[in-house]
C-alpha cells in the first residue's frame, strides 16, 4: 500500500452516513449525491491523491464510475452515532465489517472513537471498536482510529481540541484491541502538535476538520504538522471538497503538494491546466457523464 515517499493522502466522504450534511453555514451542502460524486471525481483525478475514505454506498458509486483504479480504498465502519441523536455516543458499526472488506478487496478500515466520560454508551462503542481492531489485525488489514474526547454542550456533541484532551484520546484509542500492529491514528491538527505526536508511536494521518476559518492558516498548520515524526499524511474531506472559492482541484492540489512534495516538484503532480475542472466549475464537472452512467 505504501509506495515512493511512503506517505498517504486520502479524501474523506463518509460524513453523510452519520446524517452530517453541512459544510460551514450550508446545512445541506453534502445532500446532493451527484454533486458530491462530481467533486470526488475531480479530487480522485489528481495523481497526488492516494485514495478515498467512504461508506459502502459512496465506494460502490465510485467503483461503478471507474474512479478507483489504482487508488487505496478506506472503508468507514461505525456510522451508528447519528448527528444530533440521543444515542449519538453509541457509535456501533453500521457500515463496513472486516470480513466483508477482506472479501471485497478494501485496503484499509476506519473507525471513529468518540469518548464522552459522562455517557455510558461510550463503553459500548469502545468495546465494539476493540473488536474491530482485533479482527482487522487478524486479517492483516490496517485500521485507522479517529479518537476524540467529546461532551454534550447545549444538546450538541462537541469535541475537545485542547492538546491535553487530544493526547488523552490518543492514549485510550491506542490500547483498543488485542493487537496494535495494524493500528493507525487519524488525529486533528491542534496547538502543541509536537507534544501531541510525542504521545504515540503509532503512524498518524492528519484530519482536515471543519471548513470554517482562513484556508491559508489551515494549510500552514497542516504543513507544519506534516513535518513531525510519526505523521504520515492527510485524510481530509469537506475542507477540500467544498472550498470557499469552489475550486476543488486547486484545494486538493495544495494539499497533495504538501503530502508528496517530491512528486509535486517533479512530474508526479499534474498542473491545474490538466484538471477536468480547469475550465468548468466543480459543481458541473462531468454532470452528464455521471447521470448517464448512473
Amino acid at each position: 500500500m505504501l509506495r515512493g515517499d511512503r506517505r498517504l493522502f486520502f479524501v474523506a466522504a463518509d460524513h453523510p452516513a452519520r446524517g452530517s450534511l453541512s459544510v460551514g453555514q450550508d446545512k445541506t451542502a453534502m445532500a446532493d449525491r451527484y454533486g458530491l460524486l462530481e467533486r470526488l471525481a475531480v479530487a480522485l483525478s489528481h495523481p497526488g491523491v492516494d485514495g478515498v475514505l467512504g461508506t459502502p454506498d459512496i465506494i460502490d458509486d465510485l467503483a461503478v464510475l471507474g474512479l478507483l483504479n489504482d487508488k487505496i480504498v478506506v472503508g468507514s465502519m461505525n456510522r451508528g452515532g447519528l448527528q444530533g441523536s440521543c444515542f449519538e455516543m453509541d457509535d456501533r458499526g453500521t457500515a463496513y465489517e472486516v470480513p466483508t472488506m477482506v472479501e471485497r478487496g478494501i485496503d484499509f478500515a476506519k473507525a471513529l472513537v468518540r469518548i464522552d466520560l459522562d455517557d455510558p454508551a461510550t463503553v459500548r462503542t469502545l468495546a465494539a471498536i476493540a473488536g474491530a481492531v482485533t479482527a482487522a489485525a487478524a486479517a492483516r488489514m490496517p485500521i485507522m482510529l479517529e479518537p476524540f474526547i467529546s461532551r454534550r454542550q447545549r444538546g450538541r456533541v462537541v469535541n475537545d481540541l485542547t492538546p491535553d484532551a487530544v493526547i488523552r484520546s490518543i492514549s485510550i484509542a491506542s490500547a483498543l484491541g488485542s493487537d496494535s500492529a495494524f493500528t493507525w491514528l487519524k488525529i486533528p491538527v491542534v496547538k502543541e502538535m509536537d507534544r501531541v505526536m510525542a504521545s504515540t508511536t503509532l503512524p498518524a494521518l492528519l484530519l482536515g476538520g471543519d471548513s470554517d476559518g482562513d484556508p491559508d492558516e489551515r494549510f500552514a498548520a497542516w504543513e507544519a504538522a506534516l513535518a513531525l515524526p510519526g505523521v504520515r499524511g492527510l485524510t481530509v474531506g469537506r475542507t477540500l471538497l467544498f472550498p470557499p472559492d469552489g475550486d476543488v482541484w486547486g484545494a486538493v492540489d495544495v494539499a497533495a503538494r504538501m503530502v508528496h512534495p517530491a512528486s509535486a516538484a517533479g512530474s508526479g503532480a499534474a498542473s491545474a491546466a490538466d484538471s477536468p475542472a480547469a475550465d468548468t466549475p466543480a459543481e458541473h464537472v462531468g454532470e452528464h457523464t455521471l447521470k448517464e452512467r448512473a
